[in-house]
């Protein structure tokens, strides 16, 4: 047993997805929604990251494909992708991931920088590493995942 309990709001929960075989996770509280892949509609002259629009309950959104705005390449999207819907201060955007994996919570003590690959882009989408089970989940910043010119639309 625990000599030092936590309490609820000392945690950290988190929800854990997949892109390219590699674990990533981001703050349970900058989701708004989980839905399945719908097709998105192109956007002319928008960044190569970004898949196309949806429309969410008349609100149109974009769609940011995240293993391309990770450096991971291009998502082939099908019916087992999903569309993570994020918002961050004023902003909300879909994240096309290859699948949900979980929700948790962690002490944020278990949490470790980032190394330092002298990278200034990866810093600034990754704060932080969690070694969890044996396995290694990069903790995204959700505000760097989306472009800094979109609003919402609603």
């Amino acid at each position: 047993m625990d000599d030092h309990v936590r309490t609820p709001e000392s945690r950290l929960e988190l929800i854990s997805f997949e892109i390219a075989e590699q674990e990533f996770c981001i703050d349970i509280r900058s989701v708004r929604e989980i839905r399945g892949w719908t097709p998105a509609t192109p956007v002319p002259q928008a960044p190569d990251y970004i898949s196309g629009m949806i429309n969410l309950r008349g609100a149109v959104i974009p769609v940011v494909d995240l293993r391309s705005r990770l450096g991971l390449g291009r998502t082939e999207p099908s019916s087992r992708h999903v569309i993570v819907v994020i918002h961050d201060e004023t902003r909300i955007a879909g994240l096309l991931v290859d699948g949900v994996q979980e929700t948790f919570q962690v002490d944020p003590g278990l949490m470790q920088p980032p190394p330092n690959v002298d990278a200034p882009e990866a810093e600034r989408f990754v704060d932080a590493i969690l070694p969890l089970d044996g396995r290694m989940l990069s903790r995204l910043v959700v505000g760097s995942l989306l472009p800094q010119t979109m609003k919402v639309a609603a």
